[in-house]
């Protein structure tokens, strides 16, 4: 067993995108701009939003961030994105989600310019991952592409099982594996909650890619000798530290890393380069804008 180390990754990525940033400047041009808005006082969102702030600042990236009451109607969140879709030097904004019962998500992400839609959620990027065109690709799922690329983790004629269809990770997560590159050219199946004896599947999968949120999900007799386990899932559970509760993921780690050849940790696997890849699709958009 070997471990996909997501905070050596990202901190390799960011470095690099530190490195194309200060030869950017170095030749007169501004930074690349980043902002974010944040609805309501959600700790983990809040949390979420001040480690991108931080990535920003690591990296040389100008960042701002607008807070919203969770009361904020509607129309006065769409009246913000419209003011970040045409600001001057903002390359790409992110709204942080979930957002409360009152706002309709689907049209505050349909409202944003698709080219400073830098999380990759708009229909218009999505269509375009869809099509294998260039575009801006979801964070969490291009993090796991760059994981399998920089690993150099086979991909092609093997059987990726992806367990959860979420916009954010499942489906785009089976459209990439699926695609004509590397990492790719797999055999996808994607595995949902109405799936009949998903445990069939995952045995025979070379590799699993799981987002559901549900602490352990995964176990030892669920996954085949040798395969990759990727886990996305983080939850909170109550436990006896100072903190109170410890994060875990999806997969039963203890016992499924004794049967994978790669696995990834939780924390500190997917979650840094999701991240990281935010700021890499901020750099994209950047050089779209800079040309």
């Amino acid at each position: 067993m070997q471990i996909l180390d997501g905070i050596k990754l990202a901190k390799e990525i960011k470095q690099e995108i530190k490195e194309a940033v200060e030869a950017a400047v170095k030749e007169g041009k501004r930074k690349p701009h980043l902002a974010a808005v944040l609805v309501g006082n959600d700790g983990a969102s809040q949390t979420y939003v001040n480690n991108k702030i931080k990535d920003c600042q690591q990296v040389g990236f100008e960042s701002s961030l607008v807070k919203l009451p969770n009361t904020v109607s509607q129309t006065e969140l769409l009246e913000v994105i419209q003011k970040l879709n045409t600001q001057e030097n903002l390359d790409g904004f992110i709204v942080q989600l979930p957002l409360p019962a009152q706002i309709d998500q689907e049209e505050i992400i349909e409202a944003i310019n698709p080219k400073r839609d830098v999380d990759g959620f708009h229909p218009t990027n999505f269509g375009k991952m869809a099509l294998d065109m260039s575009t801006f690709l979801p964070a969490t799922p291009f993090g796991i592409l760059e994981m399998l690329d920089r690993y150099n983790i086979p991909t092609r004629g093997k059987h990726a099982v992806i367990i959860g269809r979420s916009r954010i990770v499942g489906r785009p997560m089976s459209i990439l594996m699926g695609r004509k590159d590397f990492p790719g050219n797999s055999t996808v199946t994607l595995t949902h909650s109405n799936t009949e004896n998903l445990s069939y599947y995952t045995n025979h999968a070379d590799i699993v890619i799981t987002a559901l949120g549900v602490p352990g999900f995964l176990t030892a007799d669920m996954v085949k000798e040798g395969a990759v386990v990727i886990d996305v899932g983080i939850t909170r559970v109550d436990d006896d530290s100072e903190k109170g509760y410890k994060l875990v993921g999806d997969v039963d780690f203890e016992n499924v890393k004794q049967k994978a050849s790669w696995i990834t940790p939780v924390p500190g696997g997917v979650g840094p380069m999701t991240r990281a890849m935010l700021l890499k699709n901020t750099l994209l958009a950047y050089k779209n804008n800079t040309k």
